[in-house]
């Protein structure tokens, strides 16, 4: 009997057991097997934390050029836009078992007096902000504090290393975080960092965690400035300021080729590292695709190109000049109401004649002027990579007569941009064709590199029209104003503008006394290296020979120099 009543006692357990055995696999089965996803995702939602992580935005650089004589940047790297970092420090005052040793101590390090400290401490419960724009040396001179309660974050902001160079050109990085104005707002979405989902994990899924998680940066943007020109065109300008007290200006460089821009010199400029300080805004906005001005005579080598490409002048042809040009209610007149008599279409060029230029237009139709301003790209914008690029239609030259023709045969009653201006006159010296204008010449992000293509159109005027042109182009700069312009041993083209400024209301001119007063030039011809455009707002002085023009000279000069480009013929032996 005993034996009988061990084995159901042995029994018993083993059935206790294999009892319990299934109803733990059966839980087991449960929890792993059929609900494993539910608990899989309340796990991974413990052990991970989702951050919305922007990546740092790209920087802006350009390179010398001085070797590749403008070609392509190979040269020292300068640095115009970069990220930096600033540091603040903050404190919660209930962690802080001692305010007064703790403000004394500080005190020492960031400049603040212990008042200061401990007012700031004050007005706050749990979070004080007390320093802000901090340097690294800064930081580590109060962690060696070791001050209890305090702590500390960073905050990456844009700065400009240039400060006021090529600001307008550049632009700024707003309060939103984003680019406003010229490359900073154009190549916004190529600069930006990536905004990313970064996961923060702890646990065994950690381990798991994928490099591909990190934020992207931006891309880094190189620009086709070359700084050694730019420097040189801004302090031009600035010396211009001076000189004849300009209410403002700007200087274009570029290769008449390619339409690369070397240089963008605007006055006034400003400071983007403190642009909120700016009370006029107008500052902001660069004028050399932001705002439209009145060429003047600039535009009589266009004119005389129509009538040379129509076969209705030739650079020898002569008119009568009597100083007006009449028509039933208006008259149009040279400047100074000067009166020259006889004189060539080479000669208008160089004496800057408005009523020879009349005389040009005249001998084509409205329609085809219309049409040949059209090809010159002057009623449209140019594509250029700054943000915000303006142009007019020209209304009042599409639907007026012959005065409005007129007028606009030698700049007046048409607007342009200087970029409209500067490109048209790398048509000239470039064989006839249309270039678009670029500023950035790669771009960068991590190995991989994008260039900039030039953008080059068909010629849309003859080449025995160039040849002719550019002959009495080279007469301007050598003969009118006394050969002001000239520059020994090189032949340059080039032509002067003196332009009426309208009234804000658009009906009339101002004051004879305000001007706009412009240069451009570009060689040498036969081969053409750079052309500059020097355009000057309200110069007190009475036309563009007295200011555009030696500034034009004094730059062209040092590019001359700074390329080493060998000159055209002997100086001695054409003496």
């Amino acid at each position: 009997m005993k034996k009988k009543f061990g084995d159901w006692r042995v029994n018993t357990i083993l059935f206790l057991i294999l009892i319990v055995g299934a109803a733990i696999f059966s839980r087991l089965f449960f929890l792993q097997i059929l609900q494993r996803k539910l608990f899989e995702a309340q796990a991974l939602g413990q052990q991970t934390v989702f951050n919305d992580v922007v990546g740092s935005r790209g920087q802006i650089f350009c390179q010398n050029s001085q070797q590749s004589k403008g070609a392509k940047s190979d040269g020292e790297i300068k640095t115009l836009a970069i990220n930096k970092d600033n540091w603040i420090i903050t404190a919660n005052p209930k962690n802080i078992p001692d305010k007064n040793k703790f403000a004394e101590s500080l005190s020492a390090v960031t400049g603040q007096t212990k008042e200061e400290i401990i007012q700031l401490l004050d007005a706050s419960g749990t979070y004080a902000v007390l320093k802000k724009d901090l340097s690294a040396d800064n930081l580590k001179k109060i962690k060696a504090l070791n001050l209890k309660g305090l702590s500390w974050q960073n905050s990456s902001e844009r700065f400009y290393p240039q400060n006021q160079m090529m600001s307008q050109a550049l632009g700024f990085l707003g309060g939103s975080g984003a680019g406003q104005y010229g490359v900073e707002g154009y190549y916004e979405d190529s600069l930006k960092g990536q905004s990313v989902i970064m996961q923060d994990q702890s646990g065994l899924n950690s381990i798991f965690s994928s490099a591909d998680q990190i934020s992207r940066n931006g891309s880094d943007v190189y620009l086709t400035i070359d700084y050694n020109i730019q420097f040189q065109a801004e302090q031009l300008l600035k010396k211009e300021k001076e000189k004849d007290d300009i209410d403002g200006g700007q200087i274009i460089v570029m290769k008449p080729d390619t339409g690369r821009i070397l240089a963008l010199a605007g006055y006034p400029n400003f400071d983007p590292n403190q642009y909120g300080k700016e009370k006029n805004m107008a500052v902001f906005q660069n004028g050399f695709v932001q705002k439209l001005f009145e060429p003047g005579s600039i535009m009589k080598a266009f004119t005389m190109a129509v009538a040379l490409n129509e076969g209705k002048i030739t650079p020898n042809t002569t008119y009568t000049d009597t100083g007006v040009v009449s028509f039933s209610k208006d008259s149009i007149h040279n400047f100074a109401n000067e009166k020259f008599g006889v004189q060539t279409m080479t000669q208008v060029l160089e004496n800057s004649i408005n009523t020879g230029a009349v005389y040009a237009e005249q001998q084509v139709s409205h329609k085809t002027f219309f049409e040949y301003f059209d090809k010159f790209g002057f009623f449209r914008k140019t594509g250029m990579d700054l943000q915000g690029e303006v142009s007019s239609k020209n209304e009042a030259l599409r639907k007026g007569g012959d005065v409005e023709y007129a007028t606009a045969s030698f700049g007046q009653g048409v607007e342009l941009t200087p970029m409209q201006i500067a490109r048209a006159y790398c048509m000239l010296a470039n064989g006839g064709k249309l270039v678009k204008p670029y500023i950035v010449d790669k771009i960068v992000s991590g190995k991989s590199e994008r260039s900039t293509k030039s953008e080059i159109s068909q010629p849309v005027i003859s080449q025995s029209t160039l040849s002719e042109l550019n002959t009495m182009l080279i007469n301007v700069v050598d003969k009118g104003f006394n050969g002001v312009a000239k520059i020994p041993g090189y032949y340059f083209g080039g032509k002067t503008g003196t332009a009426q400024i309208p009234l804000a209301n658009g009906k009339g001119y101002m004051p004879d006394n305000n001007t706009i007063q412009s240069f451009v030039g570009y060689g040498p011809v036969f081969n053409p290296q750079f052309l500059i455009m020097v355009k000057l707002d309200n110069p007190k002085v009475p036309k563009s020979a007295l200011s555009a023009v030696p500034i034009y000279k004094q730059l062209a000069q040092y590019i001359i120099n700074y390329w080493q480009i060998p000159p055209d013929y002997d100086i001695s032996a054409k003496k």
